[in-house]
């Protein structure tokens, strides 16, 4: 048996044996019997680093100081709940393939989660049909080189991690493995076809560091959606963007990177701007993290890159992206009429 499969089965015997699994409330999207599938990408804030564990700023000091938002997300003696209708699969690493029902233990490592935790929460809540969340993050990568898609440069077909585009086309190749092999990585599909709903993506750090690449940054992101919608031939496809929020609103007015950090958060949210970006209305929309930023004193860890590892913030994150998702999806009639696959 090869090590990823290994990694694969060890997932979902985590999943089913070390949490309890809950059945779903009363559905808002009535079912089509397509199964619904969703793309979440980025970087190291995507992949996560909601810490699980601790006496601040985890999800275990948040879920006994705040039960009211956060006591569902537990059962009765304190395991995670986990989801029966939302599946998750991330080939982002080799060797490190994860699949199983949506938990905890989905971010960067079995103790954190990511922004897939509240996202999957939100829309398994919205939709009657189950959902499926692929997952494509890599820490460390740009938008700037590897997450770049062709219409934004010329340049040579990627064959391995660093080259140009890299990440834009392991997006690609991902999506094409799971869909085309929906029974191997998705066990209990039905075999009544899927529908590609939406694209989540949070990302942003490796470029608010290079002031080059901030400067490209609404173009090459314009270029990313449509030519993610052209490869996956879907014109319309919702694009939810979460912003590079670190720092919050607080930046000192010294920071030496103050300026470009901001124009890039404001760069992001401006693609979901319909005034700007007419064709983008009702199908992209920006998520604005700021308001989600923890303190340092509230939160485990000192890593500002990771939102100090607080695990209100990722969760936050997450939901915020897939309130904005539902958004689109429930307002507009040519998001719900998407072409499907058999």
């Amino acid at each position: 048996m090869k090590k990823g499969n290994i990694f694969l089965l060890s997932t979902i015997f985590i999943a089913i044996f070390s949490s309890t699994v809950i059945a779903a409330p009363a559905k808002t999207c009535p079912a089509n019997g397509k199964l619904k599938i969703f793309i979440l990408s980025g970087q190291s804030n995507m992949v996560g680093f909601g810490q699980l564990e601790g006496e601040t700023g985890t999800m275990e000091a948040y879920a006994k100081s705040n039960p009211k938002d956060y006591g569902h997300l537990v059962d009765k003696s304190g395991k995670h709940v986990v989801r029966d209708d939302v599946w998750i699969v991330n080939l982002s690493y080799k060797g490190k393939e994860q699949m199983g029902w949506l938990t905890t233990g989905y971010g960067a490592s079995p103790d954190h989660i990511g922004p897939e935790y509240g996202f999957g929460f939100v829309v398994g809540d919205y939709f009657e049909d189950p959902v499926l969340l692929i997952k494509s993050a890599w820490g460390g990568r740009s938008l700037y080189k590897n997450f770049l898609s062709p219409s934004s440069a010329d340049y040579p077909a990627p064959k391995a991690d660093g080259d140009t585009g890299f990440q834009y086309s392991e997006i690609l190749r991902h999506v094409k493995e799971i869909t085309g092999n929906l029974k191997k990585y998705y066990p209990s599909y039905s075999g009544k076809g899927y529908e590609i709903v939406g694209f989540g993506w949070h990302q942003g750090w490796n470029d608010r560091i290079n002031q080059n690449a901030v400067d490209v940054y609404e173009k090459n992101m314009e270029n990313f959606i449509k030519d993610i919608r052209k490869d996956l031939a879907l014109e319309k496809l919702p694009f939810v963007i979460a912003n590079t929020g670190m720092g919050g609103w607080d930046i000192p007015p010294t920071a030496r990177y103050k300026k470009k950090v901001e124009k890039l958060m404001a760069t992001q949210l401006a693609l979901g701007d319909p005034e700007k970006y007419p064709e983008f209305k009702g199908n992209v929309s920006g998520v604005e993290t700021r308001d989600f930023q923890r303190t340092r004193e509230e939160s485990p860890s000192r890593q500002d890159y990771h939102w100090y590892r607080n695990w209100e913030t990722f969760y936050l994150i997450g939901k915020g992206m897939g309130d904005s998702m539902v958004d689109l999806v429930s307002r507009n009639p040519m998001v719900q009429s998407l072409p499907t696959s058999q």
